[in-house]
């Protein structure tokens, strides 16, 4: 006989056996198991057994699958607290007006969808009648994270509970008037309504963890305690599929996050078909959150199901859900009761016997309807479950029916969720349905009426005195953020003096001055700087032992750098957001700071630094996302620029995020090229974003790693600064006739600028002033205003066209960006115009073979200039082949 012990999986091998024949005896058992019983009862036995271990606190790997049944059983459910025929008049009425709003709107093609939230009502309603905290006590409450497809549906609750009128539901999807409702939630249109924008999937999920994860940096650092909130995000199973979906799951439980559960409506469907045709979603999810650490209930099926897993006395049943594919499932739920006898309970004999048992209209519950999501009291014990578990976040995996009671049209249907409305007749369906008091002669002008059972209605009042219970509305955004005071002068003049002989890059001015900020007694504790795991190379690591990166366990290991005066110092209360290699996470944690002014009540001055190619680029969407949630703080890209960073290639070539950042108007965009002009501009944004007139804007500042002497700020450029342009240095004719233009430079290309009005004085007697241009981005948008003032009959100058009003000659502009980025600005520009830039991918190599390749060293735009001059017949043409060899281009 083979010893069964060397048929064991090879790690166990490594272990020590000290008593092989024990284990021996353990594997015959299940042999003989096996043998007499077959294979299922072994298996149910392993399962138990292991059931049973992790009971007795024995330490064992988990499986990461379990039965295709509820974790919780009808038997174990707790009480339901409420009235339950109450709550389901209160979920009809809801319904009904978020497919009657869609409807409605369907005259005017706006769209909308009507499924999603038919699919997924008990879920919110369950939660709003007992388990969502609303803002009225602590001024946190929860946080939900609303399924962007089911807004229609709290809309709905919004009007039953008085806070829309039937107006605004006719205005859905219609908001020039000045009263209408946004598609999704969004709180920069719907601001007193949603916290959160989430119909970009994916970013809901990874929002949500880290929501979670800042609440506890708050708790920790003692800035507030959000020991009470809970953080709830509603997803789909389709929306899984995004890869934010899942990024930070690993997060979420090695930092213990009991305080977030993620609620996934299991309905089967995405937005063309089934989202796992030939797989089960739902097993799949439960494996990959398993295996990330989280606590997963699954809530699948209803009470009529209750009747047909007791007869199941072989396992069959269960065999059977495990096995078949949920496109096929989808099918039962649309075909008709001979066809799963057939097809579902025909797939083996002990199935067919127990189909004998039960009546047509069972097996009709079971499939169309009898979904764990769609009743109350299983969501409900499945809610109470996920906030008693401790130590790991849950997962709920509910199973519904996508366009569940809107009629055999809607219900399953692969292109329910591209369908906007229902016809008079199916609304009159799902009115006896739902059962509610609305009479033929409501239709009677061919549109779909909204019902309301009255203002002093038993219905509004059980929902107003739970919402009441609970601490008011929900979802409710409110905004209590008080004016933080400016901080002391002393942090902005160390950079306003310069360096000296010294030279220093842009990127450590900027981390020097926060450095510095972050002392302020006043705000200093407020300022939450977050990296992506390249502090070190943005000179953060000084601020490592003082401020400390933060980490709910603190730091149970000894660093290997603790003898070294910037050693890497975990702590509980550390004030730092180190983030590893996630561009994403890190861009997630800076929402959570830059809106818990609105969130909790309390402002934080977030700062985010990267390597300016991973911003813009990488999580642009989450930079939209934080305009849309009036997200406050400074976003840096630094190691800016297409030619500044040697020898790191087009990968890490950014020539273009400025461009992409103009597109957004809640950004504003800097470029500067000194440490004084950066003082004044987070001196300015701390005063526009957190001042007593306070701004929704968030300010992206370009910072480089090329060292650099730092000037003294010259007197009276502060305000030009700001508006994004001055003039730093003015040529001196060599001659009084002699030709003249202007060079406009921004960020590090204000060097080749100086260097090349030297070239130009030295070799060829060409005055040229240099310019500052520390904000391309402000400029346009200035002149874009001065625009639509014109059209109101306003008189007003744009103010790079003022500043620029008395420069002679023409106008050269250049930049580490592409030439997009300067001739945004071109057209408001009076004088003639030309502009050099990055344009084309990068390369790696040295800063000034970069800048000769790109055609923008100093050398580059002297040649540039004379040719500028020579098109105006100022100087001759050969001037510009003479400076061209003369210069080795």
């Amino acid at each position: 006989m083979t010893d069964p012990v060397a048929q064991l999986p090879s790690e166990l091998d490594q272990l020590p056996d000290r008593d092989p024949e024990e284990t021996a005896e353990w594997a015959a058992s299940l042999d003989a198991v096996t043998k007499a019983a077959g294979p299922h009862r072994a298996a149910y036995l392993m399962r138990r057994s292991l059931q049973h271990a992790e009971g007795a606190g024995i330490a064992l790997p988990k499986l990461l699958e379990s039965d295709y049944v509820n974790t919780i059983p009808t038997s174990a459910e707790p009480e339901f607290d409420g009235d339950l025929e109450m709550e389901s008049k209160i979920t009809a009425w809801n319904r009904w007006n978020a497919a009657a709003m869609v409807t409605r709107g369907a005259r005017y093609g706006v769209g909308g969808h009507i499924a999603t939230f038919a699919s997924a009502a008990w879920l919110y309603e369950t939660g709003f009648n007992h388990f969502f905290r609303g803002k009225e006590g602590d001024g946190s409450g929860d946080q939900l994270y609303i399924q962007g497809h089911a807004s229609p549906g709290i809309y709905a609750r919004a009007f039953l509970d008085g806070r829309l009128s039937e107006q605004q539901l006719d205005n859905f999807r219609q908001e020039s008037g000045g009263d209408g409702l946004p598609s999704y939630p969004h709180p920069r249109r719907l601001p007193w309504l949603w916290e959160f924008p989430t119909v970009s999937m994916g970013l809901g999920p990874l929002s949500a963890i880290y929501q979670a994860r800042f609440n506890r940096y708050l708790t920790n650092r003692s800035i507030k305690d959000t020991s009470n909130s809970h953080v709830w995000a509603f997803l789909g199973d389709g929306e899984m599929d995004e890869p934010e979906s899942t990024a930070a799951l690993a997060l979420a439980a090695r930092e213990q996050l009991d305080n977030l559960t993620f609620v996934i409506n299991c309905n089967l469907q995405r937005l063309d078909g089934p989202v796992r045709a030939n797989f089960r979603v739902v097993q799949e999810l439960e494996g990959a959150f398993r295996g990330a650490g989280w606590n997963v209930i699954k809530t699948l099926w209803g009470n009529a199901w209750d009747e047909l897993f007791q007869l199941d006395t072989t396992g069959a049943l269960i065999r059977r859900l495990r096995e078949v594919p949920d496109a096929q499932f989808q099918t039962y739920a649309t075909r008709d009761v001979a066809y799963i006898r057939e097809h579902f309970f025909g797939a083996e004999p002990a199935l067919a016997e127990l189909a004998k048992l039960l009546s047509d209209a069972k097996i009709a519950e079971c499939f169309y309807s009898s979904r764990g999501g769609h009743e109350a009291r299983k969501v409900y014990a499945a809610y109470r479950a996920a906030l008693e578990h401790k130590g790991a976040p849950t997962v709920i995996l509910a199973q519904t029916v996508k366009g569940y009671t809107l009629g055999k049209g809607f219900e399953s249907k692969n292109a329910n969720h591209q369908m906007k409305k229902l016809s008079i007749d199916e609304f009159k369906g799902m009115r006896e349905l739902l059962g509610l008091p609305i009479p033929d002669s409501a239709f009677e002008d061919g549109l779909v009426p909204y019902g309301h059972p009255g203002a002093d209605s038993p219905e509004v009042r059980y929902l107003q005195e739970r919402r009441a219970a609970l601490g008011g509305p929900a979802p409710a955004r409110r905004v209590h953020a008080v004016a933080l005071p400016q901080p002391e002068e002393r942090a902005f003049k160390a950079l306003y003096k310069g360096s000296g002989k010294q030279e220093m890059a842009t990127t450590m001015a900027f981390v020097r001055l926060v450095k510095d900020l972050m002392r302020d007694k006043e705000t200093g504790r407020r300022w939450v700087p977050i990296v992506p795991d390249e502090a070190r190379t943005f000179g953060m690591e000084s601020l490592f032992p003082s401020a400390g990166i933060y980490s709910p366990l603190g730091q149970t290991y000894e660093p290997v750098d603790r003898d070294q005066l910037m050693y890497y110092k975990e702590a509980k209360d550390g004030q730092i957001l180190n983030e590893g290699i996630t561009e994403a996470g890190a861009m997630a944690d800076f929402i959570a700071a830059a809106s818990s002014y609105a969130t909790h009540g309390e402002t934080m001055i977030p700062f985010y630094i990267f390597y300016s190619m991973f911003g813009w680029q990488r999580t642009g969407d989450q930079m939209w996302q934080l305009a849309d949630q009036l997200g406050k703080g400074f976003i840096v890209g630094a190691t800016a620029g297409r030619t500044t960073l040697t020898g790191e290639g087009l990968q890490h070539a950014d020539g273009h995020s400025h461009l992409i950042a103009s597109t957004n108007p809640a950004s504003l965009n800097y470029d500067p090229a000194f440490a004084y002009e950066i003082a004044v501009i987070v001196k300015d944004g701390l005063r526009r974003m957190y001042g007593p007139e306070a701004e929704n804007v968030f300010y992206y500042l370009t910072v480089y790693n090329e060292p650099k002497q730092q000037p003294a700020m010259p007197e009276g450029v502060e305000d030009g600064i700001v508006k994004g342009l001055y003039r730093f240095k003015e040529g001196v004719p060599a001659e009084a006739d002699a030709p003249r233009l202007q060079l406009l430079a921004s960020g590090t290309a204000i060097h080749w600028a100086l260097e090349a009005q030297e070239l130009l004085a030295a070799d060829w007697g060409v005055t040229a002033d240099v310019w500052s241009a520390t904000s391309w981005g402000e400029l346009r948008r200035d002149a874009l205003e001065s625009d639509e003032a014109l059209l109101r009959g306003e008189e007003r100058v744009p103010y790079v066209t003022q500043a620029l009003s008395s420069a002679p000659g023409p106008v050269l502009a250049v930049s580490d960006w592409m030439r997009a980025v300067p001739d945004s600005i071109s057209q408001w520009v009076e004088q003639d115009w030309s502009s050099l830039g990055t344009d084309g991918f990068g390369l790696s190599d040295t800063r000034q073979g970069a800048r000769r390749h790109f055609g923008v060293d100093a050398e580059s735009v002297a040649v540039a200039a004379l040719a500028q001059l020579a098109r105006r017949g100022e100087i001759p043409a050969s001037k510009v082949k003479e400076a061209r060899d003369k210069y080795g281009m």
